[in-house]
């Protein structure tokens, strides 16, 4: 079976010389179809059959002709090629037909709050792409787990891959509006140090944000927290809650914002929150479902926070 699979692995070229053979009646007319000499393609007929160990064409002075054995060979040879061209077909239409299903990952936090509305608007938009979402705040490995595009947060390690950025993330201060009627808001950064702190992924240890204002100002804020939770989704939560200020990617907040359920504080004072990109396999060309999926993923962003992305890295 071993060399059986080894001989017919390369021989694709051999089973089309032979069905060649068989359609057209002769091996002269059979090589002149292919372009090939009427030796190269009787080569091809033998090399089958001692592949073989059966005699597929009957030769006769001015033609040839099937045996029974080769009749069967190439209904076989023929359904099997019909198979192989349409996989063909099917992988080459994936590079530029927008169809197929799709696995993303991405962090529980922009799982929950953001990607539920860009993925309805994607399938309203790709109704042909059925899309399988991850969320985990593991970094699964792409290959390993027949994903599509992963959306990392932060820094990209992972060699092998092609990462595209989507966009710049900054990180603001939020509080509920019940929390704000018991607490009035911080008007400056030392005020802080007076409220309920949310913050999420700190080392323990000495505790602190970097803040900017967009201006050139940038002071480091020394914070104790009320509560530190282990991602951002869990800070929105709490703070929605009205436990007190949380430390929130815009991305994460702007839902809660646009509602009312949530009001930025001490703006324009923000930290950078690192950049959103989106991480795919390496290769000559995406399939066309992942790249119109990556490029809806960046103009939804573009649209809710009106940033300018610098330019796309590995795109």
């Amino acid at each position: 079976m071993v060399a059986k699979t080894e001989t017919f692995g390369g021989g694709l070229d051999d089973l089309r010389a032979f069905c060649a053979v068989v359609d057209l009646g002769t091996v002269t007319a059979a090589a002149a179809s292919r372009g090939e000499t009427k030796g190269s393609l009787s080569r091809r007929i033998s090399r089958l059959e001692a592949a073989l160990g059966a005699t597929l064409m009957a030769r006769h002075p001015r033609a040839v002709s099937p045996t029974a054995e080769g009749l069967v060979f190439y209904a076989k040879v023929q359904e099997s090629l019909a198979l192989l061209d349409e996989a063909a077909e099917t992988a080459r239409d994936a590079r530029t037909v927008p169809a197929g299903h799709l696995r993303v990952t991405t962090s529980v936090d922009f799982g929950i709050e953001l990607m539920p509305g860009i993925v309805a608007s994607f399938r309203r938009a790709y109704p042909q792409i059925t899309v399988d979402m991850i969320n985990t705040d593991a970094r699964l490995d792409l290959a390993a787990n027949r994903i599509d595009l992963a959306l990392r947060l932060g820094d990209v390690e992972e060699t092998g891959y092609r990462a595209a950025l989507i966009l710049r993330l900054w990180v603001g201060l939020y509080a509920a509006p019940d929390y704000l009627a018991r607490r009035p808001a911080p008007t400056s950064l030392a005020a802080l140090a007076e409220h309920d702190l949310i913050l999420s992924r700190e080392r323990p240890g000495a505790l602190g944000i970097m803040l900017s204002d967009g201006q050139g100002r940038t002071e480091q804020v020394a914070l104790s927290p009320a509560v530190r939770a282990s991602d951002f989704a869990a800070v929105l939560r709490l703070t929605l809650a009205g436990t007190g200020i949380g430390h929130l990617p815009s991305a994460v907040a702007a839902g809660s914002v646009a509602n009312g359920a949530l009001v930025r504080v001490l703006a324009p004072w923000a930290t950078a929150g690192g950049a959103l990109r989106a991480v795919s396999l390496a290769g000559r060309e995406l399939p066309a479902r992942v790249r119109v999926f990556r490029e809806h993923v960046r103009s939804e962003m573009m649209k809710r926070f009106a940033v300018e992305p610098d330019q796309a890295e590995g795109t």
